[in-house]
């Protein structure tokens, strides 16, 4: 059996629609102390995910992490904005890594109203 490479992953999908969200901005920040340090900005693909992982062994370090999508700009591009102000504008995700030693991915389920998420492999 194959083991998966130890990475950090997501995948995003637009439950409304029905398919994978193509075009979601997502940044993936780490607290440092007090402070937010910004990690990564991405662009997800027509397949809902990535180019390329979040983050790959050498750089899954323990700590507190959060990933922030931006689901009002999504579905804004798409007509499905409902009023001025969106429900769901931005959705972070904060999960803590406690080592680099097994992927890790977090898929992202969302419509302009509602999301859910869990802890995938």
């Amino acid at each position: 059996m194959a083991t998966k490479p130890v990475q950090l992953t997501t995948h995003v999908l637009d439950v409304a629609q029905g398919r994978p969200a193509c075009g979601v901005r997502l940044t993936l920040w780490i607290r440092r102390g007090d402070q937010w340090v910004l990690l990564v900005e991405a662009v997800t693909n027509p397949d809902g995910r990535t180019d390329a992982p979040l983050l790959d062994q050498a750089r899954m370090e323990p700590g507190v992490y959060e990933l922030r999508f931006q689901a009002g700009a999504y579905f804004e591009s798409r007509g499905i904005s409902r009023g001025p102000t969106p429900f769901l504008e931005e959705i972070p995700i904060r999960f803590g890594i406690s080592g680099g030693t097994e992927a890790l991915h977090i898929p992202l389920l969302m419509t302009p109203w509602s999301y859910s998420t869990y802890r995938g492999s």
